[in-house]
């Protein structure tokens, strides 16, 4: 019998999938609901408990209450300003601890993978419960990048390591050399939403999305999905690049024919670690 696994749930469509495949294979779960974040139909019917997303303490005695050994991360997560965070007491001692180190999206998650093991909690990445989200290098569907594209990928992937060294984001968009954004805490969404208005006449913007260097491969992969394909069509762009590997890519079927119908090229692309 596989062991209990605990699904730590954030936005988006991947708790769900990610439930229901675990549910496909025989396995119990349990959906640690974040107050907030959670979509509160995701955890109609299932076996679920509801916690702050800074009660760390709370967290782990939950996933341990219900019997979990292992844990997922699935989902995105709108990050709330500190004084929101609603800290319980090992919240509050593990920020005493790491202060500032724990402040960027990837350094918090590391942290709290870690403390999440030092309590016999196995953390596993959600490729690994919902198979077949990774892709191989090469184009997908119908469409590739012209030259001038090409031009824009190289700008795009040399910023996106960089603003992902520094823990800001895992997205930029570059159209014709210029760089009209990248991700911060709004998202990749937000970041597609903002720069439908800087876009300039011409050949669209390319949307570059990989993980960030070093990042923790379990947690907080990229992911895109349908409604990735559909803003950055509304937005003008005229692709979107991922990481070959590394980039979670949802209902992929759907994904690579919204891109096909769009005109849009969508690129794997593989990436030296």
């Amino acid at each position: 019998m596989p062991p209990k696994l605990g699904i730590i749930a954030g936005q988006g469509d991947l708790p769900a999938l990610v439930a229901d495949a675990a549910a496909s294979q025989g396995r119990d779960t349990f959906i640690l609901a974040l107050k907030g974040q959670t979509a509160r139909d995701l955890v109609e019917g299932r076996d679920h408990g509801w916690v702050r997303l800074g009660a760390v303490g709370g967290a782990i005695d939950a996933l341990r209450d219900a019997g979990c050994r292992e844990v997922v991360f699935a989902g995105a997560v709108r990050r709330p300003s500190l004084l929101s965070l609603g800290l319980d007491a090992r919240g509050a001692k593990l920020f005493a601890k790491f202060g500032k180190a724990a402040l960027g999206d990837d350094r918090l998650l590391t942290v709290l993978v870690k403390e999440l093991e030092s309590e016999g909690l196995s953390v596993v990445g959600a490729d690994e419960v919902l198979t077949g989200l990774l892709v191989a290098p090469g184009v997908l569907g119908r469409h590739g990048p012209d030259a001038g594209a090409e031009i824009d990928i190289a700008l795009g992937l040399k910023v996106a390591r960089e603003i992902g060294a520094l823990d800001i984001g895992q997205a930029v968009i570059v159209q014709q050399g210029i760089v009209l954004g990248v991700e911060g805490v709004e998202g990749t969404d937000g970041l597609i939403r903002r720069c439908a208005d800087l876009r300039r006449d011409g050949p669209g913007g390319v949307l570059v999305k990989i993980k960030k260097p070093g990042q923790e491969r379990r947690v907080d992969l990229p992911t895109i999905g349908t409604d990735t394909v559909r803003g950055a069509t509304e937005a003008g762009l005229r692709g979107i690049v991922i990481e070959a590997g590394a980039t979670l890519v949802l209902h992929r079927d759907a994904v690579i024919a919204a891109a096909d119908a769009a005109g849009l090229f969508l690129v794997a692309t593989a990436l030296e670690s």
